[in-house]
Formats: structure tokens, sequence, C-alpha cells
């Protein structure tokens, strides 16, 4: 795909993310490698109304070349690329019911998101919980970077997901995915109820997860 793809189809997803509610106001940032470095969406940009010829790019040592002045966010999409060999993408959101249990105390910071679906163990796997810094405090890219590159997912804590894939569109869909399983955990966290079990874990990623 050139590009000028990307760049359509950056504004088209995040068009979408914007208008079903996954991200309001100036909130969220995306970015997705391209063969010569990162494009990422600007600060203080909405992702229902951005404009392909403005994106930020940053080269592959992450100056900023050209577009908009890039996310002050950048540091922790940066860290994924860094770590993570196959991430094509970063989706970081501030989606509401992620956000809300990442405001909770009792949520365990190493499995912060519980296998209660087949979907969220395939497209997302196992979610950190990473201490509150300030929006923007490049201390976000180094707690990423100190996960070694383990996992895809992470829970800031009292701010929303970040959400790493192999391109564009899968980085959203498991963004989305995320989503939609905090909010089934926050229907159910009162309730007696079911998760998957280690087997049933296992089954999944020697199925449908490469590299398992």
């Amino acid at each position: 795909m050139t590009e000028a793809k990307i760049r359509e189809e950056l504004v088209l997803l995040s068009k979408s993310l914007f208008e079903r509610g996954y991200s309001v106001g100036s909130a969220g940032n995306i970015s997705v490698a391209v063969d010569d470095g990162i494009l990422i969406t600007p600060t203080n940009s909405c992702l229902g109304f951005l404009d392909p010829a403005r994106i930020s790019k940053l080269d592959l040592n992450g100056v900023h070349i050209s577009g908009d002045k890039p996310s002050k966010e950048v540091f922790l999409h940066r860290a994924f690329y860094e770590t993570r060999a196959a991430t094509g993408a970063v989706v970081h959101l501030h989606s509401t019911c992620a956000t809300a249990l990442s405001c909770l105390s009792e949520v365990d910071p190493d499995n912060c998101i519980a296998p209660i679906t087949p979907y969220v163990v395939m497209r997302v796997g196992q979610v950190k919980l990473l201490p509150y810094v300030r929006p923007g405090d490049p201390a976000m890219g180094d707690m990423i970077r100190a996960l070694k590159g383990e996992v895809t997912a992470v829970l800031l804590a009292n701010h929303g997901p970040v959400v790493a894939g192999p391109d564009l569109r899968g980085a959203v869909f498991a963004a989305e995915e995320l989503e939609e399983t905090a909010k089934l955990i926050m229907m159910v966290r009162q309730l007696p109820h079911n998760t998957l079990n280690a087997a049933q874990i296992e089954e999944l990623l020697a199925t449908f997860v490469k590299g398992k």
C-alpha cells in the first residue's frame, strides 16, 4: 500500500472510531509504520476530522520531518515499534469502559483484562496495567520498553488503552475488541461469572495466534 493510501485509511478508520464514541474531542492518537518512518496523528487533533496531508511524519530516528506537530504521546508509540518487531500500527484511545477499568483499584496489574471471551484472547492477549504518569511524559515509553515486547496492549492507569497490531486495521480492530471486553467486564464484575481456563486459552493461542 502506498503512503498516500495509508494516510487515507488512517483518516477513514480514525473517523469511524470518533463517530462511534471510541474517542472524544482531541483525545487519542494513532500511528502507522511506513517504509521510511512513522505516520502519527497530530497533537490536539480530533480523530474525526483529520486531514491526510497534515498527518505528522517522523523518520526512522523519530525526527519530525513533515506535517503538523506530532502527538505529545509519540513516546509510547515508538516504544512499541522498538520492542515488538511485528508492530505495524499503534492505537491509543480514551474509550470509556477501558478507561474506567484503568481507574479501578482492584484490577490485576499483570492481567487487567480478564479472558472472558475467546476473541479478547485471540485479538488482544494479556494486558498489563501501567502506573499513572502525566500525558506526554516520556516515562510512558520507558514503561512500555521495560515490558520487552511481551504484550501487544497496555492500560495506562487513569488514562486509557494502548494497543499495537501488525497493521492499521489489525490494531484498530484489537482496540475495539479491548473496549468491548472492558464493557462486558464492567457489566458482569459484580455478578458470578466464568472466565476461560488455562487449557482453553492455550488452545486459542495454538490455533489462532501466530508464534504460539
